[in-house]
């Protein structure tokens, strides 16, 4: 089953040919949504010091990477330029466990996204906010059908952004977003696929409306097996669209939420703006950007990115011997638990005899961080770090611990994090045909001296 069909994608690219539409500037100001949450950290825009403030080394083979600034966004790496795929400079998750929205990483597999020209940069022009439209339906009508489709709801909705945000409760939730790609550049042996390093990531606090008392607004039947999600980004011509799928106690869980604002401002376009689906604990691919269609269904969606994209070995490691490619697969769902080293870099030069205090982030899928440990000698012995403000079960939780070198010589740094849960991370990496799930005990090597 194909969610939408090309007189659908038609009327899609019809609305943002013909919708009013309004500059960047108007977003910040009178015509934008002003949804503001509570606590926002304001942050100066910089760029990290580089002898060649255009490019940047990735810690990889084939690393080096154009840094470009696109409206909305300080200076970012750019992996691809249509669809801009661009990864945050890993030094920047060292300023605080929130990331501020133009220093967000960005992903699309969809070609033509709203205000975007060819990949290269963005047209002072979005979606009219007081135009847009998301739609809740049931299964599309098949014309050759002897038999109408299943109802799964009682009343088909099109609410406006105004709708969203005075209609329905008002939440927020501060949630980490990550790629299911992020650090795929360090698998070995290497694979197809972006070559992303560490900085697909990101920690916001999400506000919009629970998904569930959307639905319940529409009246969801007990016939609905899944939810699927779709946005105003399109493909060319050949690739599929990009649409995902949810269960339906997933999608009804209360912590589903359709955002339309990022740290208390509107989301950046190139963040999904007007409005993007947030899951807290799963990986980025759910979480669909210019959302504007919803589609109750009662079967299991065969779109491309379930059925095919975003699969992981249906084992309890989601891996296989490096270099063996699985047959028997289920969809990428829930983040493994990660922590990492933030202040310090690799190679980086500390003084003996003198404390270094050395911190970082961690997180997991949603049942939060336990404790956080520190090596100094390659894991041969522990020390428990202390944690930071806790933020909520999804969030990045800082950490941070003295280490204080007594010789001069090389010292091998590794943290590694244990959930709420009792997941923790493995010393060694697992393997998969995709990149996906990779959490081992991150290593950061520096110099006394």
């Amino acid at each position: 089953m194909k969610s939408d069909g090309n007189d659908n994608k038609t009327g899609r690219r019809n609305f943002l040919r013909n919708a009013g539409l309004v500059g960047l500037a108007g977003i910040a100001g009178s015509q934008g949504l002003k949804a503001v949450a509570s606590g926002t950290e304001v942050r100066t825009i910089t760029v990290d010091p580089q002898t060649d403030p255009k490019t940047i080394t990735l810690p990889f083979e084939n690393g080096t990477r154009p840094m470009v600034q696109y409206p909305q966004k300080r200076p970012l790496i750019r992996l691809t330029t249509r669809p801009p795929k661009l990864e945050t400079p890993f030094p920047m998750f060292n300023d605080g466990i929130i990331t501020p929205n133009d220093a967000f990483f960005v992903r699309y597999h969809n070609m033509e996204i709203p205000g975007v020209i060819d990949g290269f940069g963005i047209d002072p022009s979005v979606i009219d906010p007081n135009t847009f439209r998301l739609t809740v339906t049931g299964p599309d009508p098949d014309p050759l059908a002897v038999v109408p489709p299943v109802a799964t709801i009682t009343t088909a909705l099109s609410l406006s952004l105004s709708d969203l945000i005075n209609k329905f409760e008002r939440v927020t939730v501060v949630a980490v977003n990550q790629c299911a790609g992020n650090s795929r550049a360090f698998s070995d042996p290497r694979m197809a696929g972006g070559q992303i390093a560490n900085g697909a990531m990101g920690n916001a606090r999400w506000t919009g409306v629970r998904l569930k008392d959307i639905l319940a607004q529409a009246g969801v039947l007990a016939t609905a097996k899944q939810v699927t999600f779709n946005g105003l980004d399109l493909p060319d011509s050949e690739p599929p669209d990009f649409v995902k799928a949810l269960d339906i106690a997933r999608a009804m869980d209360g912590e589903v939420m359709l955002a339309y604002a990022m740290n208390g401002e509107d989301l950046p376009v190139l963040n999904g703006y007007p409005l993007r689906l947030v899951v807290p604990g799963w990986y980025g691919t759910y979480w669909v950007k210019h959302l504007n269609e919803i589609k109750v269904i009662d079967k299991v969606f065969d779109g491309y990115y379930m059925k095919t994209g975003y699969r992981i070995p249906n084992n309890a490691c989601g891996c296989t011997a490096p270099g063996v490619v699985s047959t028997d697969t289920v969809p990428i769902t829930k983040m493994t638990v990660r922590s990492f080293i933030t202040s310090l870099a690799d190679n980086a030069s500390v003084h003996v005899n003198k404390t270094t205090k050395v911190k970082g982030i961690a997180f997991d899928g949603g049942s939060g961080i336990k404790m956080v440990e520190f090596s100094e000698d390659g894991g041969t012995s522990w020390r428990t770090a202390e944690l930071g403000t806790d933020l909520g079960k999804y969030s990045f939780r800082g950490w941070r611990i003295d280490f204080k070198p007594s010789v001069a010589g090389k010292y091998v740094l590794k943290v590694r994090a244990t959930s709420v849960a009792g997941e923790t991370q493995a010393m060694t990496p697992i393997w998969n045909q995709s990149g996906y799930l990779r959490n081992v005990v991150e290593t950061v090597n520096v110099t006394a001296g």
